[in-house]
């Protein structure tokens, strides 16, 4: 569905993308993941046509990107883009009619988004009336109003408390179940781990790592995490060292990966004569995968 080759745009001496490949399969959820600066928005503005790149290949659908392609595009940004003193209905109505949709196709588009968004209910309150989630959804049925073949998500719950951000889940998954490509950028990474099914790294303009979930644990050599609080770290660090195990820090969190699976005796065991205040066992989770690939792009810097 998108494809994009490598990649590149600059401003002035600054590199914002280099070389930046990735394909997204049609009806898959990819997750676009990268700190503030990584080129995340920038790689979305090249996709909508709304930016050109420096050099580079951008195709959706097998088409080169242009203003054809750009109705093949739907974008729920960052920021709700709605007319606080129009209704909902009004809301996708005006950016039906800016895709030119006749009114017989508005109408059906209309009452399809608010019923996919759950907002038939409120079809006729102004915009300004809904809470942030439900502001959100009908950001996200605007995205739908002219039948996109690929949406593009950036950080669709960001600020939402856990009931709406359940709710735009929900929606997501809806979106991959009609067949919708979805392009998801999220700093939640909780949320890349129950939607997505690749996910990409981004720093510095370059994808470091890309792939599913299981195949991006192989970035970290661990079966499992082990967190420790003890007043004693560096006699755990020693002692963990010598059976193999190797330590990082995630916040004031002291992790040892654990090559192997072992029950909790087994652990302790291996931290005999060391005062621990306390141990617990984690998996491997996108955020251990994201700390580690985004560090090594750290180390070679």
């Amino acid at each position: 569905m998108l494809r994009i080759e490598k990649l590149n745009k600059g401003y002035g001496d600054r590199s914002v993308l280099q070389d930046l490949s990735l394909a997204i399969a049609p009806g898959e959820i990819y997750g676009l993941l990268g700190p503030n600066g990584a080129g995340k928005t920038t790689t979305i503005n090249i996709i909508c046509n709304l930016l050109k790149a420096d050099g580079g290949i951008v195709e959706i659908n097998g088409q080169p990107i242009s203003r054809d392609t750009q109705r093949l595009i739907g974008i729920a940004p960052q920021e709700n883009l709605l007319y606080r003193s129009l209704t909902c209905a009004e809301n996708l109505d005006f950016f039906a009619r800016l895709y030119g949709l006749s009114r017989s196709a508005r109408l059906k588009q209309i009452r399809y988004c608010l019923e996919a968004v759950n907002l038939s209910d409120r079809a006729h309150s102004p915009a300004e009336t809904l809470s942030g989630g439900m502001q959100r959804r009908l950001s996200m049925a605007i995205a739908l109003v002219h039948q996109p073949q690929l949406v593009i998500l950036d950080e669709p719950t960001t600020g939402l408390d856990i009931e709406s951000r359940y709710e735009i889940w929900d929606l997501i998954r809806q979106l991959r179940h009609q067949g919708i490509t979805v392009l998801l950028t999220t700093h939640l990474l909780e949320e890349a781990e129950r939607l997505c099914q690749r996910i990409g790294i981004l720093k510095g303009g370059t994808m470091l790592a890309e792939g599913t979930l299981s195949e991006l644990q192989n970035c970290v050599p661990a079966v499992e995490i082990a967190i420790v609080k003890t007043p004693a770290e560096e006699d755990a660090i020693a002692c963990a060292q010598s059976h193999g195990f190797q330590f990082r820090r995630y916040g004031s969190d002291l992790a040892f990966w654990l090559p192997q699976a072992l029950e909790l005796p087994q652990i302790l065991a291996c931290f005999q004569g060391i005062p621990l205040d306390s141990i617990c066992r984690q998996p491997v989770r996108l955020e251990h995968i994201y700390m580690e690939v985004t560090r090594e792009k750290l180390r070679e810097e």
